[in-house]
């Protein structure tokens, strides 16, 4: 697709609903050109509604839970340099560890940490070298809380959470910003995927992914370190804390143990 050679160019992975398709239309909005990913054959329903706000957008759907999947993201670029990558691919999982398949558990493992990373060193050394752009990376709220029956996905996001804020440290004197969005529940299609519809949480009241992704656009352009979406997570956040984790794991039980929903 032609492009405008001055418009800056931004990714955006995971960007066939959700978050990740809320923060590719930030980007629209906002005179950024696009290159979306997804595993996802909705990525090309997305990337219409996309050029519909006047930006240039190609897409990849792969796998980006592959080092082969980023390798073909980054092919795609075809040498342009990236001006803001917006690293939101990943996926959750419900039931008890012990309960679930290893496959789906170490899926989520390399979408959320193993590709994440990938990306970011593979896109983030020719921010370097150019000493300038803009990573955000989606974490989330449950980074803060042992997630009892969601084990796996929380454990991932307090990593990319730790990972976020001392990548940001490294990066603090090259030019390169980066900023942790941290969400709570949202309305999107994560908890019909990990196979939660039947708990507490996937019953719950949600944030709307694009107010999440406002919140999470605005931080990175703000150059903020991290921004928790929502004043409730806020607080949530807050408390967790101070709250000793197995307190905390307890909670968490309650909301997400299979079949602890009202309806």
């Amino acid at each position: 697709m032609a492009r405008a050679a001055n418009k800056p160019l931004a990714i955006v992975t995971g960007a066939s609903s959700g978050i990740g398709r809320e923060l590719a239309k930030q980007c629209a909005e906002n005179g950024f050109d696009l290159l979306i990913a997804a595993d996802d054959p909705a990525i090309e329903d997305a990337a219409m509604e996309l050029r519909g706000l006047g930006a240039a957008v190609d897409t990849m759907q792969a796998d980006l839970a592959t080092l082969e999947g980023v390798d073909k993201l980054c092919a795609a670029l075809k040498g342009r340099p990236v001006d803001a990558l917006l690293a939101n691919a990943g996926h959750g999982l419900g039931h008890g560890f012990l309960d679930q398949d290893f496959k789906d558990a170490r899926h989520v493992i390399d979408t959320n940490i193993t590709g994440t990373l990938y990306l970011i060193q593979k896109v983030g050394r020719g921010m370097r070298d150019r000493k300038q752009g803009r990573i955000l990376i989606t974490g989330s709220i449950a980074g803060f809380t042992p997630g009892a029956y969601q084990a796996v996905y929380n454990g991932t996001k307090a990593f990319i959470d730790s990972f976020s804020f001392a990548l940001r440290s490294e990066l603090r004197d090259c030019g390169i910003t980066v900023t942790c969005l941290m969400p709570g529940a949202t309305d999107t299609e994560f908890f019909e995927r990990a196979g939660m519809m039947d708990t507490k949480i996937g019953q719950s009241k949600k944030d709307s992914p694009a107010m999440v992704a406002e919140v999470g656009f605005n931080a990175m352009m703000r150059s903020e370190g991290d921004v928790v979406s929502g004043w409730k997570n806020k607080l949530q956040t807050a408390v967790a804390s101070v709250t000793p984790a197995g307190v905390l794991a307890e909670q968490h039980r309650k909301m997400a143990e299979p079949g602890s929903g009202t309806h």
